[in-house]
């Protein structure tokens, strides 16, 4: 299952879901999303020809984000850029999230292990704005 957190025409978040199946290359993210989340299904025998990426000169704006749940159960907080609440989703072994717009915070329910992947470089006085706790 794919699910999209939307908030007013906005992409919030894709959440991938561990049952998810598909055949061949899917993206989950349109052309023109500053980072590509795509999901490749191939059988036993499938090649993917050496290739090369060019270099090419992309300019991103913000920081977007895969998590990928190995073990355990995390609960995602979305928020709006004003800091507003928004709502929640569990996500649990297997589960991949792409985190687009807005803000988000994680609890851990259970132990877990998450791999993340983001843009960088990381600019660690220029990245985060906390929010403050209710």
């Amino acid at each position: 299952m794919i699910e999209r957190i939307v908030y007013q025409n906005k992409l919030i978040a894709i959440i991938l879901r561990k049952d998810f199946h598909n055949e061949g290359i899917s993206f989950l993210t349109d052309n023109n999303a500053q980072l590509q989340l795509g999901y490749l299904s191939h059988p036993a025998g499938h090649e993917v020809k050496p290739h090369i990426h060019k270099l090419v000169t992309r300019n991103t704006l913000g920081t977007h984000e895969v998590l990928f749940v190995k073990s355990g159960v995390i609960e995602i907080d979305f928020y709006l850029a004003d800091k507003t609440y928004l709502e929640s989703r569990k996500l649990s072994a297997g589960d991949v999230i792409l985190l687009v717009e807005g803000g988000h915070g994680i609890k851990i329910l259970e132990a877990a292990t998450i791999i993340e992947v983001k843009n960088g470089p990381y600019i660690e006085d220029k990245e985060k704005f906390q929010k403050e706790k209710d």
